[in-house]
């Protein structure tokens, strides 16, 4: 059974950074990819960024630049470093493999 937990959720004022955890167990980490999405208030899921097996990244658009997607093999964990966060970034984060969904982390921007 896949398990994705996901941590590192905040309240940062804009131009602040976070970064974001998601631990997975019931998988071969290495084999798989990785994907972050997120939801705001009123709205649908959307993409963020993947990460495949083999280390290629891929942005939304609006995130391009200021977001970076990593993994540790070692630590079975996805990282999502966000930089200079705008108000809009706000929406709970959700890690996805195989998938299967973490429980999610609120992120807030807000002065």
């Amino acid at each position: 059974q896949v398990q994705l937990v996901e941590s590192g959720g905040g309240l940062v004022q804009p131009g602040g950074s976070l970064r974001l955890s998601c631990t997975a167990s019931g998988i071969i980490f290495r084999l798989n990819g990785m994907g972050w999405y997120r939801q705001a208030p009123g709205k649908q899921r959307e993409f963020v960024a993947g990460l495949t097996r083999g280390g290629s990244t891929n942005y939304a658009d609006s995130v391009k630049g200021r977001f970076t997607v990593s993994r540790d093999n070692a630590k079975n964990t996805v990282y999502l470093q966000m930089n200079s966060l705008k108000p809009e970034d706000t929406a709970v984060y959700y890690c996805v493999s195989l998938s299967s969904w973490g429980q999610g982390t609120q992120v807030t921007v807000s002065l």
